[in-house]
């Protein structure tokens, strides 16, 4: 490139030489920047294909006729698209009333975690009394003891109390609050500065005021993580059910896709793969519907949790 010379004041014939910016020094950073965002591009599309195929897997065959699932190889698009089998999935179990079981359910259970893990919370994080720091510490270390360890002292408890074939073993738990929950809760109302809830309490606010009117509309992301977590934990939650309901009106959704299966005795014989791919894709339609139209909350509540935790 040119050449750009000027006189230096207070040496007389003394120039200084400067050379303009190059633009060809510019292009390989340029072109590493442009090759490394394309890597990150391909490889996150890469991991959305992972992902996404599974379940592009489980409509394809839930649209297949039977002899088109064992078809070597498996077409990908069924043709023709046989729309009976969601049919025939909801009429061979009483799924309709295996949907209202874990609305229910999944509800109260989302309820009483949300309510009692934000009291909890917020006991740990902004009010000050002694032995605070050590109870925490203890309520976080009840997450290192495995849910296996805990199956069958709880059963029995709940059998001698009367609670077996019923949902309270399963929703009353969550009105006690849950570690994990607690903590997170805990980390958000940290950054929530203090000098809002002592300005609440010279105006004369009790603690439940200030939580109410000064600390949950600021925590509101964070609370949206914690009760979609618990939503989708419980409508999911297979295990429990399994262990306390009897009854099969009262199944929820997870155990009902299991009772699809052991319907009919000769179930692989009969060729059922359409239809239970049927019921698992109405199964979880609602919970990404739910994660559609909160997902932009679900993901402030993580980010800002995880940043300022």
């Amino acid at each position: 490139m040119g050449v750009l010379r000027r006189e230096v004041t207070g040496s007389p014939g003394a120039t200084a030489t400067l050379r303009r910016p190059s633009g060809r020094a510019r292009r390989p950073g340029r072109g590493r920047a442009s090759l490394g965002r394309v890597a990150l591009y391909a490889v996150l599309t890469t991991l959305a294909v992972t992902y996404v195929l599974p379940f592009v897997w489980m409509v394809s065959t839930s649209l297949k006729t039977d002899p088109q699932v064992y078809r070597i190889p498996s077409p990908w698009i069924p043709n023709p698209a046989r729309w009976r089998n969601y049919i025939e999935a909801m009429t061979i179990v009483p799924f309709g009333k295996f949907f209202l079981n874990t609305i229910k359910y999944a509800i109260l259970v989302t309820i009483g975690t949300v309510l009692s893990s934000t009291l909890v919370a917020y006991g740990f994080s902004r009010v000050q009394w002694k032995g605070r720091d050590a109870v925490f510490f203890l309520c976080l270390a009840t997450m290192m003891i495995p849910g296996q360890v805990r199956m069958i002292p709880l059963y029995i408890v709940f059998s001698k109390i009367g609670w077996v074939n019923s949902y309270k073993p399963l929703i009353i738990p969550s009105f006690f609050a849950a570690a994990y929950d607690v903590f997170l809760l805990r980390q958000f109302f940290l950054t929530i500065p203090l000098e809002l809830s002592d300005a609440a309490r010279i105006d004369g606010a009790s603690e439940l005021t200030i939580l109410g009117r000064v600390v949950i509309p600021l925590a509101k992301p964070a609370m949206a993580v914690v009760a979609l977590f618990t939503i989708m934990g419980a409508w999911d939650n297979y295990l429990g059910p399994l262990i306390y309901l009897t009854d099969r009106e009262q199944y929820p959704i997870a155990l009902g896709l299991q009772m699809l299966r052991t319907t009919t005795p000769s179930f692989y014989m009969e060729l059922q793969w359409p239809r239970l791919m049927a019921a698992s894709a109405v199964t979880i339609f609602p919970i990404i519907l739910l994660y559609f139209f909160t997902q932009r909350t679900f993901v402030e509540g993580i980010s800002i949790t995880g940043i300022k935790g």
